[in-house]
């Protein structure tokens, strides 16, 4: 990935946020010479490693599990809030009109070793986890033994649980720390009922 050194994101904690946040990542993966890429809901454990430990689930339809009986390299995106950035924010389009367009976004690209877990226990632990995250804003959550056990074994039977061991992670904030202090001010507010993540995001630079 391209990164300017402004727009380098490093605090451990800043990502992890990001990740429990957006949590849909896009996996990455070499297949038969092919690139693959899946849509996978993770579920962030900063408990064990040295950057924690991704757990997810696909369908055994999806080729990716047969190409997963081994573990393999992977790498994983997670993309936060974004939006596009029009030159009439900037204080140069009423003095000198030198100014362009641009995108603002967060993104977190992680590496690490992902493989299939095909282990019941295992897998009910890894729905729970995610299921009770998010559900918790619900004024009552759902719980698996809401449903009736033997839907619950049949649906279970049709997906397998994933593991990835984060090896390494690297923010990109781009979020106009090139521009200056004004710049940043006026973007902010005028995303600020639009993309109020966004608008917060700029203001961490210039409060």
């Amino acid at each position: 990935m391209y990164l300017p050194t402004h727009f380098l994101a490093e605090n451990v904690d800043e990502l992890f946020g990001l990740i429990r946040h957006y949590p849909l990542g896009s996996l990455i993966m070499m297949n038969d010479g092919e690139i693959e890429a899946n849509h996978i809901l993770f579920e962030l454990d900063t408990s064990m490693g040295e950057f924690g430990v991704l757990r997810g689930h696909i369908a055994k339809a999806n080729p990716l599990f047969s190409l997963l009986e081994q573990e393999k390299p992977a790498y994983i995106i997670f993309q936060a809030e974004q939006n596009y950035i029009s030159p009439n924010w900037y204080e140069g389009k009423q003095e000198h009109h030198r100014v362009v367009p641009t995108w603002n976004y967060r993104v977190v690209h992680v590496k690490g070793r992902v493989r299939c877990i095909d282990d019941a226990k295992y897998l009910r632990g890894v729905l729970a986890g995610l299921t009770r995250n998010h559900e918790s804003v619900q004024e009552k959550p759902w719980r698996m033994t809401d449903a009736p056990d033997d839907f619950i074994e049949e649906q279970l039977e049709k997906i397998v649980a994933l593991e990835i061991v984060i090896s390494s992670m690297v923010g990109k904030f781009k979020v106009s720390q090139n521009r200056s202090e004004a710049d940043v001010k006026n973007i902010s507010n005028a995303l600020e009922n639009t993309n109020p993540q966004m608008s917060k995001a700029m203001r961490k630079y210039y409060p």
